[in-house]
């Protein structure tokens, strides 16, 4: 018996129908449920990518450490691929961002290293690149 992954409902969202919307009722508008991604952002979709890209290609092996500067919700994203796939992961981030995005990394295991305020995201990329 097999079982799906996490992975596997990744982009995998429903589409829904928007009902009861004012104005013109002739055209047909429909919602892409992006939070229903396992980590809860559209940015589930690139983080997987990235990391399947890069595996692909040879650079990366479950084990690896991966490094990536964020402000958020690609960080959320990169934690919980990296987990789900084997990787350590890294993510710089300008100290002043929320402690709730940070205690969403962290539960994916992500290790966290802020910089400055002042240094930013300019800040988290160059560490990043180091």
């Amino acid at each position: 018996m097999t079982f799906p992954t996490i992975e596997d409902y990744v982009g995998h969202t429903p589409l829904v129908r928007l009902q009861r919307l004012p104005g013109n009722t002739s055209n047909v508008i429909l919602a892409k449920l992006e939070g229903n991604n396992p980590a809860g952002s559209v940015k589930d979709r690139p983080a997987v990518s990235m990391i399947q890209e890069a595996e692909r290609r040879g650079e990366i092996k479950p084990g690896d450490t991966l490094v990536e500067a964020t402000s958020g919700n690609t960080g959320i994203a990169l934690a919980m691929a990296a987990a789900i796939k084997g990787y350590r992961m890294k993510l710089i981030m300008p100290a002043h961002m929320s402690e709730e995005r940070r205690a969403s990394m962290r539960a994916y295991g992500a290790e966290i290293i802020t910089v400055s305020k002042e240094e930013g995201m300019e800040g988290a990329r160059d560490l990043a690149l180091k």
